[in-house]
């Protein structure tokens, strides 16, 4: 604008120095055109002879942790730059990183921008975008500079200390609810012997590393394959925000939703079962495309998980009772779920979660309670439905935090059988 006023004041005195012949009006128009010949030339120069570094310093993050980069801005040419823009467009949310400085001839400058993480999510950074002015600021240009790359935050995970499982019918195996001398096909460690450890317990490579005797410790008999199920139908979603926006707004996304809540719960069960309990762990879930990942007991499966849950979206079209039932065939008698939803609707339970019941799978549902989030539906049937199958269940509430609350079970019942039986803490 101030360049447009300029100009039109440049031909005005060209036009009045024609027309009258006035030497002052010639001067005039020739100091006004030739400072906006140099004023544009000193913003053209200021943009060239500039090299930009992005360093990315954690590609991988995790909710409610850092997300650091570095800019390195360097002044190849003899030109000095007054001022000089770099900001990087991003969709990380919160993330706005923007510096400006001045740029001596043959110099450079850095800074380090950090934004804590507040959504799961896979992110673009770049492209940057260099500005800069002449001294008058009457012509601001820009350079778009395509530097990319990815940030991938992982889902938050909560400590979780305890979480009761039911004991799957190992082949062979015995559903133990204490440490016996009696050997499991799990070995969970090594210690010192103590007098009265069998000797066939002895572990003789550590014995004779150590010079003492060494025994195996044996894990009790867990059950062999536990899924984690996450329903990610959309419709059953819950959240504040997508209740007051308007048709035409785009969708919000937020970390007080159904869906963020049944993710960082997935996410933080998995931890548990992987890391402190050693146990074959699967995820199934079906947003915007359908994902298995089976089972594994290694460490590599936990960030396995947390890659594919940083990326699912609850955008799934299919209810979760057809979910259970098209991926029952990977289910058998040595398998147990943990399904994760925020469904209301109890048909789930009596259609898709009976039958699995009825075939020898074992069950744990982590209800998350839409009501909280500004839904219209109780969880009141689902939860009668699971009593009544005899399911333990879990429930989560917004405002709550899910560690402590997946650390003690709701709606804990006992099998009267006693061979199915739910009642034991797994702790840390």
């Amino acid at each position: 604008m101030r360049a447009l006023f300029v100009f039109l004041l440049t031909v005005a005195f060209y036009i009045l120095a024609q027309g009258t012949g006035h030497p002052v009006l010639f001067h005039l128009f020739y100091t006004l055109a030739s400072t906006l010949v140099v004023c544009y030339l000193w913003a053209w120069l200021s943009l060239r002879g500039l090299e930009v570094r992005r360093e990315v310093l954690t590609p991988r993050t995790q909710v409610g942790r850092y997300m650091e980069e570095h800019l390195l801005v360097r002044n190849q040419s003899l030109w000095p730059k007054l001022w000089v823009e770099v900001q990087d467009i991003t969709d990380l949310p919160g993330h706005h990183p923007r510096f400006v400085t001045g740029l001596p001839a043959r110099t450079s400058r850095h800074s380090r921008l950090r934004t804590i993480c507040t959504l799961r999510g896979k992110y673009t950074l770049g492209p940057l975008l260099l500005r800069s002015s002449d001294p008058l600021g009457l012509f601001r240009l820009q350079k778009r500079l395509d530097d990319l790359a990815e940030v991938l935050v992982y889902p938050a995970t909560e400590e979780v200390y305890g979480f009761l499982l039911p004991p799957a019918e190992l082949p062979g195996g015995t559903a133990a609810r204490q440490r016996t001398h009696h050997t499991t096909p799990n070995v969970s460690g090594v210690r010192e012997y103590i007098p009265g450890d069998s000797f066939n317990r002895i572990h003789w490579p550590s014995t004779a590393r150590h010079g003492r005797l060494i025994v195996k410790e044996f894990e009790l008999d867990p059950s062999a394959d536990i899924w984690l199920v996450l329903d990610l139908e959309r419709k059953v979603q819950q959240s504040v925000l997508w209740r007051e926006r308007r048709p035409d707004q785009p969708e919000v996304r937020t970390p007080a939703s159904t869906e963020e809540y049944a993710v960082t719960a997935a996410a933080s069960l998995a931890r548990y079962l992987i890391l402190t309990q050693r146990r074959n762990t699967g995820l199934i879930a079906w947003g915007q495309y359908q994902e298995v990942i089976p089972p594994e007991r290694e460490p590599r499966q936990f960030f396995r998980i947390l890659e594919s849950l940083a990326s699912l979206r609850a955008h799934g079209r299919t209810p979760l009772a057809e979910v259970l039932a098209a991926e029952g065939n990977r289910f058998g008698r040595q398998s147990c779920l943990v399904v994760i939803t925020p469904s209301f609707d109890p048909d789930w339970v009596r259609v898709g979660l009976r039958e699995l019941l009825y075939g020898g799978v074992y069950a744990v549902v982590v209800l998350v309670d839409g009501l909280t989030f500004g839904g219209v539906h109780d969880l009141d049937a689902v939860r009668a439905e699971l009593t009544a199958h005899n399911v333990p269940h879990y429930l989560l509430r917004n405002g709550e935090p899910i560690g402590p609350a997946l650390s003690s079970a709701a709606g804990l019942v006992a099998w009267q059988q006693g061979a199915r039986y739910v009642g034991e803490h797994y702790r840390a």
